[in-house]
């Protein structure tokens, strides 16, 4: 295999998505940090590897592949010595890509980023009600996806887990989940902590970017 480099910074989710499909998959990278705040991501041999300049990118051999979702597939297409973290069966791979589109759409930009974006880079510190309470909501499509499984997209662990937790885990700077309205959300976030891999790859980044939120004096309004 190629030289693995995965550029990031540990409190991104997207980042922290990567780097627990690397540790499931138990392969050795090189994990190189860029600092968005010092606008690292900008520079001119940044832009050449990712002229969108977003964290995660992957670098193999001279090629780079950005988008978390589209790193988690590769790595598991390539080096996955089977299928079960992002299934070859069409209709499963189809629950997975779902699932990993909810995220990216509703709860990272849709939830998160409409709020840390405006927060770390522009020091709004209000945030309208009506956003906090789409955080909410989006805990109960969660639970309906662990309505009869025991994981985000079927019966066993998967890329769509990994791409959901790490938004997820940021997430409860705004919003806590409440166990007795979000049982099985609740259970799912547990089994997931429990992976030996968890806390290096997301539990510590998680809590970075919990603690960078709440230094912020942060008020909710209508």
């Amino acid at each position: 295999m190629g030289k693995l480099v995965l550029y990031g910074i540990d409190p991104s989710p997207p980042v922290r998505a990567c780097l627990l499909t690397l540790k499931a998959l138990n392969l050795p990278f090189e994990y190189k940090v860029v600092n968005l705040f010092a606008k690292e991501h900008l520079s001119e041999e940044y832009l050449k590897k990712n002229p969108q300049h977003t964290v995660p990118t992957l670098e193999e051999d001279g090629h780079f592949i950005w988008d978390s979702h589209a790193i988690m597939a590769y790595l598991v297409s390539k080096y996955g010595k089977d299928d079960s973290l992002y299934p070859k069966d069409l209709l499963k791979r189809a629950v997975v890509d779902q699932r990993m589109y909810f995220e990216a759409g509703v709860l990272f930009q849709g939830g998160l980023r409409n709020i840390t974006a405006p927060l770390f880079f522009r020091n709004q510190t209000q945030i309208p009600q009506h956003q906090i309470d789409s955080i909410v909501e989006s805990y109960g499509f969660l639970e309906s996806f662990l309505k009869d499984n025991k994981y985000m997209a079927g019966d066993h662990l998967t890329i769509a887990d990994f791409s959901i937790v790490t938004s997820v885990t940021s997430l409860v700077a705004f919003a806590e989940i409440d166990q007795s309205k979000f049982p099985k959300l609740s259970a799912w976030l547990k089994s997931l902590q429990s992976l030996a891999f968890y806390e290096e790859a997301n539990g510590a980044g998680a809590k970075q970017l919990v603690a960078m939120v709440k230094s912020k004096n942060l008020t909710i309004v209508p």
